[in-house]
């Protein structure tokens, strides 16, 4: 009998990169989540600009002197987010709860190759489709309020930063999300996880003493982040750069730890 010879190429992380992208492709949620995102993104933003213009002639002189044009056109981010965090959930438990994560690690026995390259094929997917969207929302936003005197430039001080500050900012969350189901390995789990730690932690926080309230909110994962998503800044509110800084660490934290249990525990 003659010995057949099978070459089998060594696991190097750019290939594991590639398995990765070919699962995130392949898969029917994936596609489902992204598009529910994008539609988010453009279809929200372009509804609340036309409500906007619309309803500012009724307003007050009080309402239309603090009327944002921009905030108008991205208002899809508040949707996007939440299917961006439950991808990013599911990139990873949907592995555990399907059995297929044995045969991903028995490939890549190191393990955290693996985890590497989904946080990068995740990451590099979601910015470049969130800020594509937030692109489009803003032109689309800025069209309809143009008609009536209320758009704002691309190129204003500070509205370029938050545009593209978008998807940086949806990254992050998206990152934020698959730290957190690479740490519980349930989808269930890592969804309320992930709910409760960007949207009821803030305002449990109301319960504590005012002064507590306003030295820790700026530093919770959500006020952070958005920090990246506004003009101004009000009260104790982190600057721009640095709330988004201080959000990338809760997702390099949960990743970490996502990757530290990787090791210790079995599949």
């Amino acid at each position: 009998m003659n010995a057949v010879a099978v070459q089998v190429g060594r696991v190097t992380q750019a290939r594991v990169a590639l398995s990765e992208w070919t699962k995130l492709r392949s898969v029917r949620s994936t596609r489902w989540s992204f598009f529910a995102a994008v539609a988010f993104m453009i279809g929200l933003g372009a509804l609340v600009s036309f409500l906007g213009a619309h309803q500012y002639p009724h307003m007050s002189p009080r309402e239309q002197a603090g009327f944002d044009s921009l905030t108008h056109s991205i208002a899809g981010v508040q949707l996007a987010q939440l299917a961006i965090g439950v991808l990013g959930v599911l990139v990873i438990t949907a592995e555990y709860s399907t059995g297929m994560i044995r045969a991903s690690m028995t490939a890549v026995p190191k393990r955290l190759p693996v985890l590497w390259a989904k946080a990068i094929v995740f990451a590099a997917v979601t910015f470049t489709l969130m800020t594509t969207s937030a692109l489009i929302a803003f032109f689309l936003g800025q069209a309809i309020l143009s008609r009536h005197g209320l758009g704002v430039g691309f190129t204003d001080p500070g509205v370029a930063r938050v545009v593209i500050g978008v998807g940086l900012y949806l990254t992050v969350v998206g990152l934020f999300a698959l730290g957190l189901g690479s740490i519980v390995r349930n989808t269930a789990g890592g969804i309320a996880l992930f709910a409760g730690l960007m949207f009821v932690l803030p305002p449990l926080l109301l319960l504590l003493p005012s002064s507590w309230h306003d030295a820790a909110s700026p530093y919770l994962p959500l006020a952070a982040g958005e920090a990246m998503l506004s003009l101004t800044r009000s009260g104790n509110d982190l600057a721009p750069w640095t709330g988004l800084a201080v959000f990338l660490a809760y997702a390099l934290a949960a990743l970490g730890a996502g990757a530290l249990l990787l090791l210790r525990r079995d599949t």
